[in-house]
């Protein structure tokens, strides 16, 4: 396909879409709707990938960035004005793809018999059509008596005989270029929305007797548009469904697959178990013989193997093999776990490493450190990296017991196989093998309460 260019109209508002932003933009399943079609566009084999955008499509360029070369649409006239306004790279190539920015299922595949249908059959134009059962909405294949395609009628301009035709316009064709350009200086916007269709350049071809085709799509399924917030959540549970059940077929057991989200971009190893209610999300790696337990969200998270996570977020992250995190854990950005830790309820961790076999059981937080290997964190223990103004950094060498309720106040050092006492405030360096003790000495005044409550509560 080196002498094929593929376009992709992405220029409109999407109003239905009720959006500040452009509606091929927002995700499905992890990724912008416009970044699926460029990646079939690009996988079907063109030598070269252009987005028509229009105002306001500069969150456009910031999600496809480099990946493609852009064309611009100053005025919203129209596909067919979308078109001219490229006109430029049409100069580039023989054959040209042209599809709409919403249209995510399209497969590569489908892209490649569509140009090699246009090139054998020596077409002006293939059309990629589609039998709905309820067409509405869509734009309707012309057929003569010969059942040669002789134009395409949009849904608003359609005759209520034409509307009752099944074989609907996907929007996505493949053209001679040559013939595509001539048909585009005929066509004008006499017509209800007052604006150049793409699809009245079919019928200024067919009017020179030029071959057009329409051929229908394997699965209707890929022409499916996004056009509003509800199509949107349709084409999520769609690719959902479709990505649960790939992982489903390479050895992942998801209980419940349609209470999972797993993003595109997600990896699973065999034999992992995922409980129902997960969101796996953004560039997420999860080993073999994992147990996710319900409720969890990972976001570009790095699980080792044979972990379990139960009830717990982890952003950013990297988790160590046979370790297990939560319930309620929150891992934060920057966040490494070793080797057989154990992270409990309740714990934050923010920017630190932990090491192997460490513990760090339950109501803790841990910020800006680096902890050794074999550490114990008891119930409530807090790094204090935070001065209101500048945060630092703790280190916690290898076998350090850290009693309950204590406080390492950044920045501090505790050394190797050192104990703190419960309930300490640390901010001195603690020697290996030293014991740390930094509360006050314990007063009892024995006899105390009854002579309170003789002299009454007021004191006299």
């Amino acid at each position: 396909m080196d002498d094929c260019i593929a376009l992709i109209l992405a220029a409109g508002q999407g109003v239905r879409m009720r959006s500040n932003m452009p509606k091929v933009v927002h995700k499905l399943c992890g990724r912008p709707i416009i970044s699926h079609i460029v990646s079939s566009a690009k996988n079907s084999g063109v030598n070269k990938c252009i987005v028509v955008i229009g105002p306001g499509g500069e969150c456009i360029k910031e999600v496809l960035k480099d990946d493609v070369e852009y064309a611009y649409q100053e005025e919203r006239l129209g596909t067919g004005h979308a078109v001219i306004s490229a006109q430029n790279f049409l100069n580039d190539a023989k054959y040209a793809l042209i599809l709409p920015g919403d249209v995510p299922f399209i497969e590569s595949s489908t892209l490649q018999n569509l140009y090699k249908t246009t090139v054998n059959g020596n077409y002006a134009a293939v059309i990629l059509s589609a039998f709905m059962d309820n067409p509405a909405g869509y734009g309707r294949i012309i057929r003569d008596d010969n059942n040669n395609v002789i134009a395409i009628v949009e849904d608003k301009d359609a005759t209520e005989e034409q509307k009752n035709i099944k074989e609907i316009n996907s929007a996505i064709y493949c053209f001679k270029i040559a013939a595509l350009k001539d048909a585009l200086k005929a066509i004008d916007n006499n017509n209800a929305q007052k604006e150049y269709y793409l699809t009245d350049t079919i019928k200024k071809m067919a009017e020179k007797g030029l071959k057009i085709a329409a051929i229908p799509a394997d699965n209707a399924e890929e022409v499916m548009g996004i056009n509003d917030r509800v199509q949107l959540a349709n084409a999520e549970k769609l690719l959902r469904n479709r990505i649960a059940e790939y992982w489903m077929k390479s050895g992942v057991t998801i209980m419940d697959p349609s209470s999972v989200y797993i993003d595109m971009d997600v990896k699973i190893g065999q034999d992992t178990i995922i409980y129902p209610n997960n969101v796996l999300e953004n560039g997420t790696t999860i080993g073999e013989r994992c147990t996710i337990y319900p409720n969890n969200r990972f976001s570009n998270a790095m699980i080792g193997n044979e972990v379990s996570v139960q009830s717990s977020v982890i952003l950013d992250s990297e988790v160590g093999d046979n370790t297990t995190i939560g319930p309620f854990a929150y891992l934060r950005p920057g966040t490494r776990i070793g080797k057989g830790a154990r992270i409990g309820d309740f714990v934050e961790i923010k920017n630190s490493s932990i090491g192997d076999g460490t513990k760090v059981p339950h109501l803790c937080y841990v910020g800006d450190a680096d902890v050794g290997k074999k550490v114990n964190f008891g119930c409530g223990s807090i790094i204090v990296n935070y001065d209101g103004i500048k945060k630092y950094r703790t280190t916690v060498k290898d076998n350090a017991f850290i009693g309950c309720n204590s406080n390492l106040v950044s920045p501090v050092e505790i050394g190797e196989n050192a104990y703190i006492a419960a309930g300490s405030t640390i901010t001195d360096k603690v020697p290996d093998g030293a014991l740390a003790i930094a509360r006050a000495r314990q007063v009892v005044k024995e006899g105390w309460v009854a002579k309170k409550f003789k002299k009454g509560t007021d004191g006299k």
